[in-house]
């Protein structure tokens, strides 16, 4: 099963949320995306500066064994990127949750209310199987 913790909120589009309370987040792929991509080999990163609107389409992440679009699970401007994948894009395999964070966004709104809990993540993955 894969590893949902409960210190972070779930898009249904497999990206998971960490609030700093201080109007950032940080955000990546869950356990169980990364699982079902397999080997990552490449991730697309936005630019910093960019504003993104909640849903909308900011990069791309390439395994072995497909390419998948990535979705900003909260509208807000990005203020920092992991350049570290760049050069170990594996570490979104090895560290979802830690080392491989895809970007850090300054929150428009307070749209982390509409996303998953832990349970409500489980609860929707469960019935993708």
């Amino acid at each position: 099963m894969s590893n949902i913790p409960a210190n972070l909120r779930y898009a249904a589009s497999h990206e998971w949320v960490l609030d700093h309370q201080d109007g950032t987040v940080s955000v990546g792929i869950t356990d169980h995306a990364q699982e079902a991509l397999g080997d990552v080999v490449f991730v697309e990163l936005p630019e910093v500066g960019r504003t993104l609107e909640k849903g909308e389409e900011f990069g791309v992440i390439e395994s072995v064994k497909a390419a998948s679009d990535l979705y900003a699970p909260v509208a807000g401007e990005v203020i920092a990127v992991n350049d570290a994948l760049e050069d170990a894009p594996e570490t979104v395999n090895d560290a979802p949750y830690e080392g491989g964070w895809i970007m850090k966004i300054r929150l428009a709104d307070s749209a982390i209310d509409g996303l998953l809990d832990a349970d409500g993540y489980k609860a929707a993955i469960s019935s993708d199987a």
